[in-house]
């Protein structure tokens, strides 16, 4: 998820972005601002966030002027060390309003409302129209991977596939059948042409198969580690952002 910080205390940005990185490793902080001015000129650009945590009072202003100058349909999670400014927070797109100092167990409650809510920043029109397509467009997902080893081009069926893990810019597939294949390509672009009913994106290095899956452990802070039938390259951990909703998507949820 692409989130935005807009916040003039510097240890007070830096310590949520830590934060919302330790809930979800795959959460990318496009940037942290500090004023009103730098803010509507970064969100008139266009690399905007899925999410905004927004600090009120700024170096030159109410962050609220941001929201008049710049039409933006983003859901704001406020961040405010005062409360009277609450009324005033949820006329514009509010999902939640967090009294300083933060701490991770309210950001993470934040981020699940904001996550329960999230259908409701979304046109209903386009969002059924994307359904439907994407019902249409079933039949892109691949059905095999094509593997070069010595120099032979090896069709991989993707039911063979226990998982894709990336080290060092390169994707190793392992098999269940204990084989490993290596390919020039990137998680994100595996991700978009492989079934999401089969595999999981569990975080920046793994996609696993579902049917690769032995057992889930519970781990330290809420998180989960999924155990493959095969071996892999490190601990697969699932972070505690995702671990309600890997868990439905395992059950077929």
């Amino acid at each position: 998820m692409k989130i935005l910080i807009i916040e003039d205390e510097i240890n007070a940005a830096n310590e949520l972005a830590r934060i919302l990185v330790d809930l979800d490793a795959s959460n990318t902080v496009l940037a942290m601002l500090d004023s009103v001015e730098a803010s509507i000129a970064f969100l008139k650009g266009d690399n905007l966030p899925d999410l905004i945590f927004s600090d009120i009072q700024l170096v030159d202003g109410m962050c609220f002027e941001i929201y008049r100058e710049v039409s933006l349909k983003r859901p704001v999670i406020f961040c405010t060390a005062y409360d009277e400014y609450m009324l005033e927070a949820f006329e514009t797109n509010a999902v939640s309003y967090l009294l300083k100092p933060i701490t991770e167990d309210a950001v993470a409650k934040a981020m699940e409302k904001y996550r329960s809510l999230k259908s409701a920043f979304e046109p209903v029109t386009a969002t059924r129209s994307i359904e439907k397509l994407g019902q249409q467009l079933k039949y892109i997902y691949k059905k095999t991977i094509l593997v070069e080893q010595r120099g032979n081009i090896i069709p991989l069926s993707v039911n063979d596939i226990a998982y894709l893990y990336l080290e060092n810019s390169v994707i190793q597939i392992g098999t269940n059948k204990h084989h490993q294949y290596f390919i020039p390509s990137t998680l994100d672009e595996l991700e978009r042409v492989l079934d999401p009913e089969v595999f999981y994106r569990a975080n920046r290095q793994f996609i696993i198969n579902r049917l690769a899956i032995a057992s889930i452990e519970r781990f330290f802070s809420r998180k989960l580690i999924a155990k493959l039938v095969v071996q892999a390259p490190e601990t697969i951990v699932i972070s505690k952002a995702n671990a309600s909703g890997f868990l439905r998507w395992l059950e077929g949820a």
